[in-house]
């Protein structure tokens, strides 16, 4: 107990280590260095796995075939694997769970008897997020791996001391659709909501009240937090 209450006052204490950030401009991102992401690590964050992404590189398994096996395959830029008999299968923005289903279903329906399909990531690659509003460092800034979004806003020292916390706006195309979701970092901070999983390309805003009119409206309409809905 004393443990885990350590580890959440030393998050804490990475976030509001800021000290009057500077206002949001959504059309300047200031790129700046990432920071190493093992200090900053919670107590809140929740287990998820980690999503694919571009030149991830990947291990492929199916049981007693060799043939069909590779230690190593590379995402390409479409975000496809290249696998034999089965072609191209969509490999970005899924798990590894997720993956190893669908290269199953496709060996079973023409060439095999209940394959046993492994995935595995070996090596991600970088992915950038965007870090803007009310952050001591807004940028552009590389993760490798899963990051959260606690994570992420540490990346970019944390929050101002004016920031709205209740209010952390998270872009994301979902779909090929521009969509958007609302998130509580007061209460990730607390241990009172779950810690998300930020992917590749997020652009994350802290005090959504800092987005312009339109945006806000936007924001302001979602049903619920956590929720991405497109716009």
């Amino acid at each position: 107990m004393m443990r885990a209450l350590s580890l959440v006052l030393t998050a804490s204490a990475l976030l509001l280590a800021a000290c009057g950030g500077p206002r949001m401009d959504v059309t300047q991102m200031t790129a700046a260095q990432p920071v190493d992401l093992n200090t900053a690590r919670t107590a809140s964050a929740v287990p998820q796995e980690y999503r694919i992404g571009v030149s991830d590189k990947l291990a492929i398994r199916v049981f007693q075939v060799p043939d069909l096996s590779f230690d190593e395959l590379v995402v390409d830029t479409s975000g496809n694997l290249q696998l034999p008999l089965i072609g191209a299968v969509r490999a970005s923005g899924r798990t590894s769970s997720e993956l190893s289903t669908d290269i199953a279903e496709r060996l079973s329906a023409q060439y095999l008897r209940n394959p046993q399909v492994t995935v595995t990531v070996v090596q991600a690659a970088s992915q950038k997020i965007t870090v803007d509003g009310a952050v001591t460092k807004p940028g552009v800034y590389e993760m490798r791996g899963t990051t959260s979004l606690l994570q992420a806003v540490a990346m970019a020292e944390g929050p101002s001391r004016v920031a709205d916390l209740t209010k952390v706006a998270v872009f994301r195309t979902v779909d090929g659709q521009r969509s958007v979701a609302l998130f509580d970092l007061q209460a990730i901070r607390q241990g009172r909501a779950d810690d998300p999983i930020v992917h590749g390309d997020d652009i994350i805003v802290v005090d959504a009240s800092r987005l312009n009119s339109a945006m806000r409206e936007i924001v302001g309409a979602l049903p619920a937090l956590s929720i991405f809905r497109p716009f």
